[in-house]
């Protein structure tokens, strides 16, 4: 058993006692959501250090999927391929335990309503893993646009179709849609201790986002810095800020609404004895 710097411990007997009225079906979801708190409580208390380079690591990441899309796409002309494609970055996030943006809609908001964290520490999580998302993506972007120049012409492209639309319904629906499919990816991937069930969601949900065209403000955003530092002229900050404002509020409200709700509901009386246990501490 390890103590994290906070006081808790990572020991799942932290937990609150299991109920031994309830059906089976529910022991094992309380069991589910008492791992995900228990995983994702260090996450709240990291270091700011820590938790910029764990978003700057999933920046870098991501950015190798992008890469992989941006030649698969430039060489086929098929989005679909450049999705399975992609799915290489999603995979390496699983992998390599690093954080995207849109991943802290779930077990992170656990944390918070279980009364293991606080919500400026949640606002901080996603505050610095957004920001380091950008910061290690922006550098690969920077990379791909000096080292493959024949990929500027299908990064400006794509760079088109996303920011030169109206910032309507479709273009939030989209961002709802994307938050909500990153979120249940999380979900899938918390819910097995199976490596490769976990890359098979990461593909799975990688050809939903990425081949059906929803909006993801970190993913779509370094598709737009390879176009900027390739100086393709559709990709100026005056087009993409608006944008990645829309796209970044229904990215939250499609993870938190969508999804995350709903298992808060689904878990209340087992949150409701976590926050129970964390006030007698």
């Amino acid at each position: 058993m390890t103590r994290t710097h906070d006081g808790t411990t990572d020991d799942p007997s932290t937990a609150p006692s299991d109920r031994v009225d309830e059906p089976e079906t529910t022991e094992e979801k309380d069991h589910a959501l008492d791992r995900a708190i228990i995983e994702g409580r260090p996450r709240l208390h990291r270091s700011t250090p820590d938790l910029l380079a764990t978003g700057t690591v999933a920046g870098i990441e991501v950015a190798v999927g992008v890469l992989a899309l941006l030649v698969v796409v430039e060489a086929t002309g098929s989005t679909l391929l450049g999705a399975l494609a992609f799915s290489i970055g999603f995979i390496a996030l699983r992998l390599g335990h690093s954080e995207l943006f849109t991943e802290g809609f779930h077990v992170p908001v656990m944390v918070v309503a279980a009364g293991e964290g606080t919500v400026p520490q949640l606002l901080r999580l996603w505050v610095g893993t957004l920001a380091g998302n950008l910061l290690g993506g922006w550098v690969v972007a920077w990379l791909i646009a000096t080292g493959l120049p024949s990929l500027h012409r299908t990064a400006g492209e794509m760079t088109a179709e996303l920011v030169d639309v109206p910032l309507d319904g479709r273009t939030i629906a989209l961002a709802v849609l994307a938050g909500a499919a990153i979120t249940l990816l999380t979900r899938m991937q918390q819910g097995t201790d199976d490596d490769v069930a976990r890359i098979v969601a990461a593909v799975g949900i990688a050809f939903v986002i990425v081949g059906t065209g929803l909006l993801h403000s970190v993913l779509d955003t370094l598709v737009f810095f390879v176009a900027l530092h390739a100086g393709e002229p559709v990709a100026t900050f005056a087009t993409w800020l608006p944008w990645f404002g829309v796209v970044v509020a229904g990215n939250l409200v499609g993870g938190l609404l969508l999804t995350t709700l709903l298992r808060l509901v689904r878990s209340r009386e087992r949150l409701l004895q976590w926050r129970a246990a964390a006030d007698e501490r």
